[in-house]
Formats: C-alpha cells, structure tokens, sequence
C-alpha cells in the first residue's frame, strides 16, 4: 500500500500552465501528488494535514548554492569577487575536512528546507564531496551536486586546491558513477568545473564530452565581474560565454551562474544553445559584481532562475530574500512595472525546475508530479491585509521565510510545523561552530 498524505483545505498556488490559484485539497502517495480538488477522500491516509488558513506553494528550486561554504557565513564580507576568493574562500576550502564539508553541507540543508527550498544545484570544493553526498542523503533534500574542478595551476590557488587535470576528470566521473540517480533520482551529479579562470582548455573540453557521454548537467560561474572577464580574455582570446560556446560547452545542459556582463553576441548564444542562467542578486550587490540584465534576458526568452550562492557572499540561503531584490533592484533601472511578483515567482519554482531538466516533474504542484512542496502561514501582521491582494504578491514582497510550516520532498516531511526531521539542529549547530574554529586554526585568513 502506498503511504499516503493528504492535506486538507488549502490555498494552492499550482504554478500549472495556466497559474492557476486553487482552494481544496492535495492526496499525495508516496513520492508523487496523486489528486488535487476540493473535498477529497481521507480513508487510507496516513496522515492529514490540516492546512486550513495556509497556502501550499511549489518547493523552491535554487539553481546556485555552495553548501560547502556555509560554515564561512560572515568571514567574507565588504570584499569584491576576486579578492574574496583569494583572501577568504579559497584558503577556506583548502582547510576542509570531511567532518566538516559534512556539517557545512547540513548547516546549508537545514536553512534550505526551513525556508522552503526543496531542490538546490549544490557546487563543492576540490576534495571531500562524498562527505556532502552522504549530508544531502540524509538529509532528504532534492539536489544536483558536483565535485568543484580546479586545474589550472596559480600562486593565488591555495596548493591543496590545486589539482591534476586527469585526477579531477577521474574523481569526478566516480562520484557521478556512486551517487548519479541515488535514490530513485532525487540526487543527480552536476560536473563542476569553477570557472575558465581556473580550469585548463584540456579539462573543460573533457567536461563537455562527458557531460554528453553521461547525459548530465554542468554547473559554473561565468562573467561575474569585470576583472573576471578581462582575464578570460587575456587567457583565450574570446569573451567567456563565446569560449564556453567554443569548447562545446554552451548546451541545455549547461547552468551559468551570474552572467552580469553580458554582450549582446553572449546573449544570442545563451539563447540559441538553450544555455540556463542563475540570477544570483543578493551575492551580486554583496560583492558589488553589478546587476544581470534579467528583464531583457526574458523579454528575449533566456532561460533565468534564481539561486542564493553561497552563505560568505550573502550571509542567508533564502529564497524569499532572493525574489525579493530581483524584483526591487530592477525597478529604479527599467521602471516600476519591471520584474512584476508574478515573473519572480516563476523563475523561483517552474523557472528553475526547466533549468534542471525537471520541468515535467518539479516546479508547479500538479497530479503525477513529485510531492515537492512548503506549507506557509501568512495569518501575520506583515502579510495583511489580505483581502483583494494577489497571493503571489504577497509571497513574493511580504512573506518571510519564518512563515514556511511544513516543507515537503518526495512525498516525505522533513519539516513538521517548524520542527525539523532530518536534520538535526542542535547537533548541527555545535559542529558548526566546532568546524569552523578548526579550519581558522589551520587556515588564518588575511
């Protein structure tokens, strides 16, 4: 018998074809949503859920997040992108342990879930990925992840980041080979070469060929920062999607993290190839990188999602605070009826499903779709009033992640009005801080 979840008398924000706002209930059995539609039958559930009063919204889906960098909230503040790098995160990462790649993985996880995200493309460093593997395993959050590849060699590379281009390619493809698929598909492997100014033209070739061989996604930052391009452009001669396109790499397999400074060439590829951008605005004006022109990369049907990086380039994982400045820091440039709640919402939840390959089962809340959604409560001073106001607005510029309830993924309830399943907070919190004290014991930062 399958186990089954029904929950009762709901405000459902299905993000379907057609946005449809829907008043009833939800049957989910086992993994997937097996009915929508008032008054449903409760025999043989297992559990109901009265969600009277509340409104059941399609997980988030964040198409940029390092979990290997939570443990570094607040170590990387008031610096631009390169600096940062080279001052804090990268000595960071080469003190990494496995213990502590593991407890910065659940740190990451738990903030995830409790704001409502239920899907991440996670980027790792150079060693102990397996350790984060084993943390969103179980943890139970949906996610494509990667091993980070850095093989281009550099005094600004710390020597533990360093690697062999054969050796990253190897331990690349048998992380895919163990965890690729693992549990029934709810983790993916992602390859996840940092970006051209750290990776050899022998490695990122390699990556296209094998992101095709395998059928999987790759994963990597381009033109984040001005200082970014100008040594691309020293190095290959081309602007960095123009070389990304060159190599083969520029696919609908491909996610692009930033993409900030964009030519007007670089956008027709990104178009033409079917290439997915990660709109990343709270690590964006952090680091001071610029503001990605995402109203015209949609007007031109580029597709555009939206993800929270990692914690040392914006000190939060929250999907609410990300829709809420990619809508705001638009409006002063193009006008006050650009990035609308309901585009923003979008990009959240359908928007970065169709960025991992997964539109046809995650992202809108629909019958035979993976059960991946979050139960808010917006009976709050600073959600009313609420009669005669669009829902999603009120998600979208009002709604905090304080007001996620339940969060929900593949069928499986990991967080329980506010009380987390799978990861276990007081534990995670002591590591954290106990992790984090031993890598700046290793690794004193400048």
């Amino acid at each position: 018998m399958p186990h089954t979840i029904l929950i009762r008398n709901a405000q459902i924000v299905t993000m379907n074809a057609n946005e449809e706002i829907l008043h009833g209930d939800i049957r989910i059995e086992d993994d997937r949503i097996a009915a929508i539609g008032p008054d449903l039958d409760a025999s043989g559930a297992d559990r109901v859920i009265d969600a009277s009063g509340r409104t059941v919204i399609p997980g988030f889906v964040q198409t940029h997040i390092h979990l290997c960098q939570t443990l570094f909230r607040g170590k990387g503040d008031d610096l631009e992108l390169l600096d940062w790098l080279r001052k804090r995160i990268w000595p960071l990462e080469a003190a990494h342990d496995e213990e502590s790649i593991y407890y910065s993985a659940m740190l990451g996880i738990g903030e995830l879930l409790q704001s409502g995200t239920t899907t991440i493309v996670d980027m790792e460093t150079v060693h102990h990925t397996d350790s984060a593997f084993q943390a969103i395993a179980a943890s139970g959050i949906r996610a494509l992840s990667g091993k980070v590849m850095m093989d281009r060699k550099g005094s600004d590379i710390p020597l533990p980041l360093q690697e062999e281009t054969k050796a990253s390619l190897q331990e690349s493809v048998d992380l895919l080979e163990k965890w690729h698929n693992h549990d029934n598909g709810r983790i993916r492997y992602a390859f996840s070469p940092r970006f051209v100014i750290s990776c050899t033209d022998e490695l990122l070739r390699e990556v296209a060929s094998l992101s095709d061989r395998y059928q999987v996604n790759v994963h990597t930052h381009a033109s984040e920062n001005l200082g970014e391009i100008e040594l691309v452009e020293q190095m290959t001669g081309m602007r960095n999607i123009a070389y990304l396109d060159h190599i083969g790499l520029a696919t609908d397999r491909l996610i692009l993290a930033h993409c900030i400074w964009l030519d007007d060439n670089e956008k027709r590829i990104i178009r033409e190839r079917g290439v997915h951008v990660s709109h990343c605005p709270g690590s964006n004006l952090k680091l001071a990188s610029g503001i990605a022109e995402v109203p015209d990369m949609l007007d031109t049907s580029i597709s555009v999602s939206l993800g929270a990086d990692g914690a040392p380039c914006n000190n939060n994982l929250d999907m609410f605070n990300e829709m809420r400045l990619a809508a705001l820091i638009q409006k002063p440039i193009h006008g006050p009826t650009a990035m609308d709640a309901r585009s923003v919402f979008r990009m959240a939840t359908i928007g970065g499903a169709k960025a991992v390959g997964m539109s046809s089962e995650i992202g809108s809340l629909e019958v035979g779709k993976k059960a991946d959604l979050a139960i808010l409560n917006l009976n709050q001073f600073h959600t009313f009033p609420s009669f005669d106001v669009d829902i999603i607005s009120r998600i979208v510029y009002s709604a905090t992640r304080a007001d996620v309830e339940t969060t929900i993924v593949d069928g499986k309830v990991l967080m329980d009005r506010g009380v987390m399943l799978t990861v276990d907070k007081d534990v995670t919190l002591r590591e954290a801080d106990r992790s984090i004290r031993r890598l700046l014991q290793r690794s004193p930062l400048t």
